[in-house]
């Protein structure tokens, strides 16, 4: 279960320190990545009074004005200055490395739908189709579509490695349910209908990737995804707590009616510019929710039948919180706050939540539990010292600060 700039963004500045006050034409040497410092000939000017050059250091005293960049996570944007004089050899290495490890964040996905897809092939071959009947086909649903909505949050981004690991849980997923339509678990007007969402899906979404989509049917797939995981958001999140509320589709039916009157007027131009960027950005947010509420749905069914845990795979839960810590890192790196909290709740409360709930009970040894628990930490420390470090801060509270905030220019 898989949630700015893209992996060939140029690095962040470096930037002559001055002793004293902002020298105006400053800047404008500097215009191009490209060009040349120009010599400062001026007789006004002594050369005496410019020191060392340092990087990352602005001439001017940082602005305490800040706004809030969460929302707006789905719009691609550059990182604070992004005026290039040459490449920085610590930010190259970890735009590159993290672009790795998100890509590699494939390989523990793949193996979390594995096991699952062999035991459904051998049941359908055996003519046993009974098992598949206890996989609920409205959860890989829901879990398909939150992929896909992903898919085109980060189709939009142009983060390639983040598309791959959302197409792998489109397509696995989109396996399991081929099994259960095949089997009968699954009703077949659901499963045709679902088919066309996901052929559609993929093909609008790396049309897109490749600029040979047309922009109005674009913002048609968005309208539809935005819709759609608005809709179902709701819906799952108040089934969780049935018996104990009433079965109901009152919360879905009301968020898509909300979502419908949003993406019209948003289209129709009476909505505000951050009203319509808020829009925009729902899509993703849903689909990030929607993986964020798995994780408190399981602790919830932990909580009311305690024994179900036994159930649970340890090396199941181990895979969930690698492949998912794997995307921290580039999350953080590009700035985009919805990737990073996504991930970074999967990882700590589905993958390390369920894997303190198996120690308590005994299911797991502590050494197990231990090299979890370091591995975590040790994988989390070093990301914010990698990123820190990158971006030429004192200190990973600012890695923070500039992943939550965007200084006002």
């Amino acid at each position: 279960m898989a949630c700015s700039f893209s992996a060939t963004q140029n690095p962040p500045p470096l930037r002559l320190h001055h002793s004293s006050s902002n020298i105006p034409f400053l800047r404008s040497s500097f215009a191009s990545p490209y060009q040349k410092p120009i010599p400062f000939l001026s007789s006004s000017v002594s050369a005496s009074r410019f020191t060392h050059y340092r990087p990352f250091v602005s001439l001017s005293r940082p602005r305490l004005a800040f706004s809030l960049n969460a929302l707006h996570s789905d719009v691609p944007h550059p990182h604070q200055g992004s005026v290039y004089t040459e490449r920085n050899k610590r930010y190259e290495e970890w735009n590159s490395l993290t672009s790795k490890l998100a890509g590699a964040a494939n390989i523990p996905f793949l193996l979390l739908q594995l096991p699952q897809i062999i035991l459904n092939a051998q049941n359908l071959l055996a003519g046993n189709k009974t098992p598949l009947f206890a996989v609920s086909w409205l959860g890989m649903l829901t879990s398909l579509l939150g992929n896909l909505s992903l898919l085109s949050y980060f189709a939009k981004k142009k983060e390639k490695e983040a598309m791959v690991v959302q197409t792998l849980g489109v397509v696995s997923t989109f396996v399991v349910l081929v099994q259960l339509a095949l089997a009968g678990a699954m009703p077949l007007p659901h499963f045709v209908a679902t088919s066309v969402v996901v052929g559609s899906g993929l093909f609008l979404n790396f049309l897109n990737y490749l600029g040979l989509l047309n922009a109005a049917i674009w913002s048609f797939w968005e309208d539809f995804i935005t819709v759609g995981g608005l809709s179902v958001l709701p819906q799952i999140m108040w089934s969780t707590f049935v018996p104990y509320v009433p079965n109901s589709i009152l919360p879905g039916t009301t968020a898509f009616v909300i979502a419908v009157v949003a993406v019209i007027m948003a289209r129709s131009g009476k909505l505000p510019e951050q009203g319509v960027r808020f829009v925009g950005s729902l899509s993703g947010w849903t689909a990030t929710l929607l993986f964020m509420w798995m994780p408190i749905s399981q602790m919830w069914t932990n909580f009311l039948n305690p024994e179900n845990i036994k159930g649970l795979s340890a090396y199941t839960i181990l895979l969930a919180m690698i492949g998912n810590g794997l995307l921290i890192p580039r999350a953080l790196f590009i700035r985009d706050f919805m990737w990073f909290i996504g991930s970074s709740w999967a990882t700590f409360l589905y993958g390390y939540g369920n894997i303190v709930c198996l120690y308590l009970f005994n299911t797991i040894r502590k050494e197990y539990f231990l090299a979890a628990t370091v591995g975590l930490v040790l994988w989390i420390v070093t990301t914010f010292w990698r990123d820190s470090s990158a971006y030429g801060y004192r200190s990973p509270l600012n890695s923070v600060q500039a992943l939550v905030f965007k200084s006002s220019k």
